[in-house]
């Protein structure tokens, strides 16, 4: 089971999404990100939790970084925003239906021209959401219980406190549709898009009305409530993602099995009704790419671990073990080769009781030695 990634720009956001996890470990990107790895506590779906701090360029390069890494089942997004509609009230929860990018267009001598982009939800991930809503069984628990409202959020690069600003007309001339403003909802709807249109949803508590008095609603700590409110939903959100991740095979399209035989073992064919003719093939072809093998075994070794598979200690020195190899990688010494084969060595004797995971370490390690 793929985990969904969840990111947040503020600690307020990062640590309402954190008390509704489990079972939290930290994992770090060679890089230097900071990840926390976890279960939501209500349910069986794998979270990744990470905080991108402000604005869409830090949100989209992180989420790109989360995607590589985790490849996740979805990705949310779950923090503050300024109600940019009298009906949306502080406290509720506010769903993008499609997110605007609004600070793009043109100055021209007759004046400023809107150049919009713009990015849609998931049709899947949107009738989740929606039928969460209506079942209300999300917020069980919250009294009172926040509306939840489905539409547009714009997403630019300034806070915006005012009705009357320039910021505040533009919007309301282009974008007069949105519900709700933020700063980061564009960047990781780009990521998304870039990566295989991976569902992205942004949920939006209201802690502001983005009217000149967030000073007010900030003392009144709304921030922390409406993104309570929102952090919730986001959770059952991830739940019912996770459990929708497996594809239903349509029934008018045949299937294939396959049976990979490697070592000593001889396979024959495993199946229940074979339609069709069955063809029995040697070892998967090798991976042209070292670093890619690697970001593909980093994901294989956290699902073994998430599954049950891998004990806590043999996980963190697997993953210590992994790190070393990325870094020996990068360098150009005289010896790289020879620190990056005995770590991956280490590793496959850390993960030998996985023996999925061993093998793939034997084709990687072959790669290693054949740098030159």
């Amino acid at each position: 089971m793929s985990p969904v990634v969840i990111l947040t720009a503020l600690d307020v956001e990062y640590q309402a999404v954190r008390e509704k996890l489990v079972g939290l470990r930290p994992h770090r990107h060679p890089q230097g990100t900071r990840f926390e790895v976890g279960r939501l506590a209500a349910g069986r779906c794998q979270v990744v939790l990470a905080h991108v701090g402000k604005g869409n360029l830090s949100a989209a390069v992180l989420a790109e970084r989360a995607i590589a890494e985790f490849r996740p089942a979805a990705l949310l997004f779950v923090g503050v925003a300024g109600a940019l509609q009298a009906h949306i009230a502080l406290g509720d929860v506010v769903v993008a239906t499609h997110i605007y990018a609004f600070h793009g267009g043109t100055d021209e001598d007759d004046g400023s021209k809107s150049r919009p982009r713009v990015w849609e939800t998931s049709h899947a991930a949107d009738q989740i959401a929606r039928h969460l809503h209506r079942t209300g069984s999300w917020a069980r628990d919250l009294d009172p219980r926040p509306d939840v409202h489905f539409g547009p959020i714009a997403a630019g690069e300034v806070v915006l406190n005012s009705r009357r600003s320039t910021h505040a007309h533009w919007i309301d001339d282009h974008y007069n549709d949105a519900r709700a403003i933020e700063m980061e909802g564009a960047g990781v709807a780009q990521a998304g898009h870039l990566n295989r249109a991976l569902p992205v949803v942004v949920i939006r508590g209201i802690s502001d009305r983005a009217d000149g008095t967030k000073e007010a609603t900030d003392r009144e700590q709304w921030q922390s409530r409406a993104v309570a409110n929102a952090a919730t939903f986001a959770a059952a959100l991830a739940e019912e993602l996770s459990a929708e991740e497996p594809t239903t095979r349509s029934a008018t399209m045949p299937e294939t099995t396959r049976n990979i035989a490697k070592g000593n073992a001889r396979v024959g064919v495993q199946a229940g009704t074979v339609h069709g003719g069955v063809r029995i093939t040697p070892e998967t072809s090798r991976p042209a790419d070292l670093p890619e093998a690697l970001a593909g075994f980093r994901a294989r070794l956290w699902q073994a671990w998430a599954d049950g598979r891998l004990d806590e200690a043999t996980y963190k020195a697997a993953e210590a073990e992994l790190v070393t190899a990325d870094q020996a990688l990068e360098t150009k010494t005289p010896d790289r080769k020879n620190t990056l084969t005995l770590a991956l060595k280490k590793l496959r004797g850390l993960v030998g009781d996985v023996a999925a995971l061993a093998a793939e370490l034997t084709v990687i390690i072959a790669l290693a030695q054949s740098l030159s």
